[in-house]
């Protein structure tokens, strides 16, 4: 049966389209994946880093407990398969604690000494867009690297896929 949920759909969207990058990137050299570009956190590597940061970051909003420290900060360089294995951790949970209250239910997030308040699902829908906004930076620096054809990455091709495999 097709899936019609709008948050499923963004859910895991969200997780296949940024397996997608991830899968273009381990063909890719070390040199290639790290390679700068005047976009985005700067490389392929440090931008996937990013979105994985701020998706664990969102997730401890979301389960209303402190944030742990972000994996982006510290200039640890991942490798495309270790990138692979915490984006696996990061959106199955996620996922999970998107699903496990009411979209209405009020957040709270301090940053920079300021407290936020958000409704869940503004938390989800920020985290589902902050991804496709970045993967829109990859696609074109994976484009710049030469790699062709790009990997898919739209919702469209994502239910192609999912809803109506050939």
């Amino acid at each position: 049966m097709p899936t019609s949920n709008p948050l499923e759909i963004q859910l895991e969207h969200d997780r296949w389209a940024t397996r997608q990058i991830l899968l273009a990137c381990e063909k890719l050299t070390t040199d290639q994946f790290a390679r700068k570009f005047e976009i985005g956190s700067g490389s392929l590597q440090t931008t996937i880093t990013h979105v994985l940061a701020a998706m664990n970051t969102w997730t401890d909003t979301l389960a209303e407990r402190p944030p742990r420290p972000r994996i982006d900060q510290g200039g640890v360089g991942r490798s495309p398969a270790q990138l692979l294995q915490m984006l696996d951790e990061s959106t199955a949970e996620f996922i999970a604690i998107a699903k496990s209250r009411p979209l209405d239910q009020i957040v709270k997030r301090t940053r920079a000494g300021k407290e936020y308040c958000f409704t869940r699902g503004s938390v989800i829908t920020h985290v589902t867009t902050h991804g496709m906004h970045h993967r829109a930076q990859c696609l074109n620096m994976l484009r710049h690297l030469g790699v062709s054809p790009l990997p898919p990455s739209s919702v469209t091709e994502w239910a192609r896929m999912v809803d109506f495999p050939q």
